[in-house]
């Protein structure tokens, strides 16, 4: 009889202990909700069905995946205990399986569970997959690495769920930042039909060309806000993080590796728009072929490259790409100071207008866009003499305020998103 009355009592300590310390993970939920105080609001919140059972929000380090979430959370619920918010590399968080803390907020009445950092946690996919499968109608939204594969594990959600690529901020969104203004996307078919008239109502306010050449500088990532003097030096711990956390664990690699992949970024970086001599690129790194293609797939996947291929053909993760790219302008001062300035030109064009558009390598001109869409980048002074005989084809060109025809500018691409 004592014996079984010290077992219940040690069942009701740890009953007891465990509801207490699940309360320190709704205390920490509270205070990731006060502290947060952003200076703006992107409109892909308003893109996101937030109440479907299983929502991935996907992106690079530093696109502010986070303050999304928690926007949107006190924007919804306030302090509205239905929603829980918690993040996988809390060490709160980190004593407790996720179906547990799932299951104790649904059985307190939770109806929406918001995870950060999900790929940090080592059973991922198959404790969605439980929650998904037994907490009905509770619903879900994960963030993690772009790198993640919702197939990736044991348990396949691509079924169950649903995918949200967040990158980082558009030049109209640094622009209505910096400027405390509000203006709206433009689709492609509208800045190529009637960029002229969309182009004058906007330089009456402001400068655009003058503001894009910080932008390329500093503007991609949203943690410029904190101060632009040692944006680099964070934008570096940034891929420093990629590199020796998120790659390996994703890719189930050693970080032994990391030396080379940085030496292949640098070597990039220097000489984009590459065209890749695959055979001479992976000798220098001591790297066969096939692991070489692969970094090259899981860069483009981190977010940290742009991989082009030529129109028309299928191609597999380890095929050669036609050209590399740095995923977005901030990059490229990382290794240099006085980046080549048809690299900046092309790389800023191609940052914004794949987010939502299919683009290829051209045989005549730059970018084929949605099969259909031939783009020559360049100056002011580009011509159509590249692009003659060629349908559907526009100068895009860089230092110039409105266009006129099928010449446009530069830095109204900006406004994709």
């Amino acid at each position: 009889m004592l014996f079984v009355l010290a077992a219940l009592s040690k069942n009701l300590y740890i009953c007891v202990m465990q509801q207490a310390n699940m309360e320190n993970v709704l205390t920490e939920h509270q205070n990731s909700l006060a502290f947060l105080n952003p200076r703006f609001r992107r409109l892909i919140i308003d893109d996101i069905d937030w109440n479907d059972r299983l929502t991935f929000i996907l992106g690079p380090r530093g696109v502010g995946k986070t303050t999304l979430i928690l926007q949107h959370i006190k924007e919804k619920f306030g302090t509205d205990p239905r929603a829980l918010y918690i993040s996988m590399d809390d060490l709160v968080v980190s004593q407790y399986k996720l179906i547990d803390i799932a299951k104790y907020h649904f059985n307190s009445g939770g109806t929406h569970l918001f995870i950060d950092e999900i790929h940090k946690y080592e059973n991922w996919s198959i404790e969605l997959k439980n929650i998904y499968d037994k907490l009905k109608p509770y619903s879900v939204v994960a963030s993690g690495s772009s790198i993640l594969e919702v197939q990736q594990g044991n348990a396949d959600l691509s079924r169950r769920s649903i995918t949200v690529n967040i990158p980082g901020l558009s030049f109209r969104e640094y622009i209505n930042i910096e400027n405390n203004s509000n203006y709206q996307r433009c689709s492609l078919w509208d800045i190529m039909d009637y960029h002229v008239d969309i182009a004058h109502d906007i330089v009456k306010e402001i400068k655009p060309t003058m503001l894009l050449s910080d932008y390329v500088k500093y503007g991609y990532y949203p943690f410029y806000l904190e101060g632009k003097q040692n944006y680099h030096k964070k934008l570096g711990n940034v891929l420093n993080l990629i590199l020796e956390s998120d790659i390996p664990y994703l890719m189930n690699t050693d970080i032994s590796k990391v030396a080379k992949v940085r030496k292949l970024i640098y070597i990039l970086s220097t000489q984009v728009p590459y065209q890749p001599n695959i055979s001479k690129l992976a000798g220098s790194l001591e790297l066969n072929r096939a692991t070489l293609t692969s970094y090259l797939h899981y860069l483009e996947k981190a977010s940290i490259l742009n991989l082009l291929w030529d129109a028309g053909k299928s191609y597999s993760a380890l095929s050669k790409p036609g050209k590399i790219y740095l995923q977005n302008c901030n990059l490229s001062f990382l290794s240099q100071r006085n980046v080549n300035i048809g690299t900046l030109r092309e790389t800023f064009f191609l940052n914004q207008i794949n987010v939502d558009h299919q683009v290829n390598l051209s045989k005549k001109g730059d970018f084929l866009v949605e099969d259909k869409f031939t783009f020559e980048i360049g100056g002011m002074n580009k011509d159509f003499s590249q692009l003659e005989g060629v349908p559907n084809s526009y100068v895009v060109a860089d230092d110039l305020l409105i266009g006129s025809g099928n010449k446009i500018p530069l830095w109204l691409f900006g406004f994709l998103y």
